[in-house]
């Protein structure tokens, strides 16, 4: 929100009339028509630009002031720049008046009047015709006129080819390809400006240009890159830094569409892989002016027979395998060494490129990255370089035949479990991971068996990354991974605990005084309780289900409930369990849904003590033994031993009333003959003895002090199911009429201590006489309490064999007027 001084601010500016508007304008035109432009334009242009923005409406300047405030485009000022590039976005262009930059004064345009220009662009054409003149402006020679501003040009051009790549024609292309060629292969390799070395002769002419030089100091003998260094660079220097900074952009955007398999291009392809195993000679001359040869990487003069396109990717080629043999080079200054670590990103990601476009590449710069990634894969701190290098193993590995396996121990392993503390690491192997989910599954088997380690990233920081774990979690569940991804999910605050006190090990010494004392974590320093530690902490599934000790681990974290991160982190897992379960029963037969349901039962006792956490995968346990229960009613015959031991516990009516009411409903629903023929007599008997148990306890005495008594909805479930189960075995019916008419007797009398609510023992009471009334006559309680599937799912309206259907049409057709 803003603050009360700068909504007095907008307030005015969207208030100001029209006539002091028009005063405004004149005072500011002649402060533009002075020599000296002060503080006090600065202060007029930026209140012009708030009473252009504050308001919706877009305004049209005097033909004057927009005048001016054009020229300042050009201004040496770039505050002054800035501003008048601000102001004029803000506003319409004149008619016949807009910014239109011709030959004569295009190489004056700079960043912000690019941007005024991109913003008022009326069409494509306006757009193409632009591009046109910056690329005009480009082929002209540095001596032909004043000093180019072109390091302006190309960052233009991106922008245009961010926004609106098809308003670069096909010569567009192919000339700026060309001239990316030039920019990138054949810059100067002298510093800009020659140092002078002093003495007698100092003359312009006795100064000798310096060569460029490595960032560890050495002078380079190769074409200049971005990685060189010098006290100065000229500007097709500058220009090779912009180049390599589009190159990957450009490739992507226009070179990702094949040119078509041509006999030509094949032997184009086929002469340049032959000519670089045994012909090394001069390379082709740019038009540059001063251009020089390499020294190192001189290539066939074949590759002046190439397309434009395809030269290109050959120079790219070239230059990022410069880079990184410079990145080899020890650099003097910290800035340097993570200027080199971008560089190697970038550059791994242009080779990943080329060769995607032309897969004759591939054997040549396999080599190369399996060389850095030797290099580079037992330091840890080049782990944002070595992403880039697993995608090319990725994209390249089965078609050069290489193993790939130290590289997937290395990102499914080390990344997660040692950097799950790295915020942009983990952004990047999440993006990875999802960008490219189909071949990770088909041709990494470690990625869903990674899941233990794979987690760690949510557990530590699962607000910012709980949107890329929904998109990633249906892809690790599967058939054999199903049941330990789901304890691992029930467990995942406990692993967030695990991970701080994992950091907090590390950084607090054993005997801290001065500290307060954790109980947890010297319960994770000692080794009695080490395994269960280690358990949350693997790498990698196949090691068992869960932990045999789990109640124990959860009392070792009991002060961890209510720190911050386990506390956000408990906070997604009942959005985790949703999808997980959604995409289970895709994929899961009978059997393994069926110990899905005694996972739930289970773990429903055995979860870290956060009061809210519980009552919410109480809540998904609930809604999912219900959606699998109906999918599958004979999941309730087969788990019916453990369904009735976890309905005949008392005490869970108390602890866990929302899961314990849902088993009752689907034993009372599914244990008939109707769904599954081996549901007997015997085993009906034995539910409702069980049920009738627990019901006949919670209604006949008092709950302990201090507990609350029973809800009444899981009283009334109960009396439902006893009803359902009675009504499919017709000898129990008398036991339960009995029940209920006691319990109508009973409050009669008045309240009762199993029922605080009055309301409450009403609906109790209702429910019971409607049960009674049923039960009277068995038929119709079978038929009303356990309905056939054709009753329950109508389709009347479908069926052409009833009139329903006919009915309908002739109700719509009075209902509605003609």
């Amino acid at each position: 929100m803003y603050s009360h001084g700068s909504e007095s601010l907008i307030r005015q500016a969207r208030e100001i009339q029209e006539s002091e508007l028009n005063k405004f304008y004149s005072r500011l035109v002649k402060l533009l028509q002075g020599k000296e432009l002060g503080h006090e334009t600065v202060d007029s242009l930026q209140r012009l630009h708030l009473i252009l923005s504050a308001t919706k409406y877009t305004r049209t300047l005097p033909p004057e002031l927009q005048k001016r405030l054009v020229s300042l485009l050009s201004s040496p000022v770039e505050q002054l720049q800035v501003l008048s590039s601000a102001v004029l976005r803000e506003t319409l262009p004149l008619s016949g008046q807009e910014l239109n930059y011709n030959q004569e004064n295009i190489s004056q345009l700079n960043s912000h009047a690019a941007a005024l220009l991109l913003s008022q662009a009326g069409s494509r054409a306006d757009l193409s015709s632009l591009c046109a003149q910056l690329l005009r402006s480009l082929e002209s020679r540095q001596s032909e006129g004043p000093a180019h501003c072109l390091t302006h040009t190309l960052p233009i051009l991106n922008t245009v080819l961010t926004h609106s790549p098809e308003s670069l024609t096909d010569d567009h292309v192919t000339l700026l390809s060309k001239k990316l060629v030039d920019w990138l292969r054949y810059a100067s390799i002298t510093q800009g400006g020659g140092a002078s070395s002093g003495g007698f002769f100092t003359g312009p002419r006795s100064r000798q240009p310096a060569p460029i030089a490595e960032l560890d100091g050495t002078v380079s003998g190769d074409f200049f890159t971005v990685l060189c260094v010098g006290q100065g660079f000229t500007d097709d220097q500058w220009m090779n830094v912009y180049s390599f900074s589009m190159l990957r952009h450009w490739l992507l955007t226009h070179h990702s569409v094949s040119n078509g398999n041509t006999t030509a291009d094949t032997a184009n392809r086929l002469q340049l892989s032959l000519s670089h195993s045994h012909s090394f000679s001069y390379d082709d001359r740019s038009e540059v002016d001063g251009s020089v040869v390499s020294m190192v990487s001189a290539t066939s003069s074949s590759s002046r027979l190439l397309p434009p396109k395809e030269r290109l990717r050959e120079k790219a080629f070239q230059y990022c395998q410069r880079l990184i043999e410079q990145s080899d080079r020890k650099a003097h200054k910290k800035t340097d060494t993570d200027l080199q670590k971008a560089c190697l990103v970038e550059a791994v990601c242009i080779l990943d490129c080329v060769c995607v476009e032309d897969t004759s590449l591939v054997f040549r710069t396999f080599p190369c990255i399996k060389g850095l990634f030797g290099r580079l894969s037992s330091d840890l701190s080049f782990a944002r370089v070595l992403l880039p290098i697993a995608q090319f193993y990725l994209n390249h590995g089965e078609m050069a035949a290489v193993d790939c396996e130290s590289v997937w121990n290395l990102v499914f392993g080390r990344f997660p479990a040692e950097l799950f503390n790295n915020q942009f690491l983990a952004h990047e192997l999440l993006r990875f991971f999802r960008l490219n989910l189909e071949s990770l599954q088909l041709r990494v088997p470690q990625y869903t068996h990674s899941f233990p380690n794979l987690l760690k990233l949510l557990a530590w920081d699962s607000p910012a990354l709980v949107d890329d774990f929904v998109d990633l979690l249906p892809s690790l569940v599967t058939t054999g991974t199903a049941v330990e991804l789901l304890h691992t999910l029930l467990d995942l605050p406990c692993l967030s605990a695990t991970l701080v006190l994992q950091l907090r090990s590390v950084c607090l010494p054993i005997a801290d005084p001065g500290g307060r004392g954790l109980l947890s974590l010297d319960a994770f320093r000692n080794p009695s309780f080490r395994g269960l530690f280690l358990f949350l902490l693997r790498t990698e599934a196949g090691s068992g289900d869960t932990i045999d000790r789990l109640s124990t681990l959860h009392e070792l974290l009991a002060e961890a409930a209510d720190w911050p991160r386990v506390v956000q982190c408990a906070q997604t897992v009942p959005v985790l369990l949703h999808i997980f379960f959604n995409t289970v029963i895709t994929v899961a037969d009978e059997k393994l849904l069926a110990h899905l349901v005694l996972v739930m039962l289970e773990r429903s006792s055995l979860l870290l003590n956060i009061p809210k956490y519980l009552r919410e995968i109480h809540r998904v346990f609930s809604c999912h033994l219900l959606r699998l229960c109906k999918l599958h009613p004979s999941l309730v015959v087969d788990q019916s031993h453990e369904l009735l031991e976890f309905a005949g516990a008392t005490a869970n009516v108390y602890s866990k009333e929302e899961i314990y009411t849902h088993v009752v409903w689907v034993l009372g629903e599914y244990l008939s003959m109707s769904c599954d023929s081996r549901c007997s007599v015997s085993l009906i008997t034995s539910c409702f003895e069980a049920l009738e148990a627990v019901l006949f306890e919670i209604t006949s005495s008092a709950p302990a002090p201090g507990a609350v008594c029973a809800a009444p909805r899981v009283i009334t479930t109960l009396m439902s199911a006893l009803a359902k189960l009675a009504s499919r075995s017709h000898d129990l019916i008398p036991r339960v009429s009995l029940f209920l008419s006691k319990l109508r007797t009973v409050t009669r009398s008045g309240s009762v201590a199993w029922c605080s609510d009055e309301e409450d023992l009403v609906a109790i009471v209702t429910r019971g006489e409607e049960l009674w009334s049923l039960l009277k006559a068995p038929g119709v309680a079978q038929s009303v309490l356990t309905p056939p599937p054709h009753v329950t799912t109508p389709q009347w309206h479908r069926d052409i064999n009833v009139a329903m259907p006919l009915r309908l049409r002739a109700l719509t057709n009075l209902t509605h007027s003609q």
